[in-house]
């Protein structure tokens, strides 16, 4: 048992962010999202919402500051952003090197990443297009 770590983060998450160095990304897949395909390593956090998960792992994880990014979202196809992005980037942007826009990158785009990245969270994020990566930085 360890003292201050958030519930929401499962064992083998806390492994995975540990695991992580500098410039390795992890992936937050929605509900929708094709994370058993795509992953090299696959973490299931079934029914947890990805701003949850972000709440957990935001003090734990440090951004990266060499990319002129906070993070990275995928291109969405309707007239209206999602909601929950403006959630993303009011806690994202409450994080040292978090107050940069975030990259959006196209379906195709964001999935060619995805299966780049270090790790891809399964979650139960019932939000379309409410994927998100985030790219580790240094402890400083």
């Amino acid at each position: 048992m360890l003292k201050g770590i958030n519930p929401l983060i499962s064992p083998e998450l806390l492994k995975i962010l540990s695991e992580m160095g500098h410039g390795d990304e992890i992936v937050f897949g929605d509900s929708n999202f094709p994370a058993a395909a795509l992953a090299q390593r696959l973490v299931r956090a079934d029914g947890l919402s990805i701003t949850g998960l972000l709440e957990a792992i935001l003090p734990l994880f440090p951004l990266d500051y060499a990319v002129d990014y906070a993070a990275v979202s995928m291109e969405y196809r309707s007239s209206k952003e999602p909601v929950v992005w403006s959630q993303y980037k009011a806690l994202i942007g409450n994080q040292p090197e978090g107050d940069k826009p975030f990259l959006t990158l196209s379906k195709p785009a964001f999935y060619a990443r995805a299966s780049k990245a270090y790790c891809v969270v399964a979650t139960g994020e019932s939000e379309s297009f409410a994927n998100l990566i985030l790219r580790k930085g240094i402890v400083r």
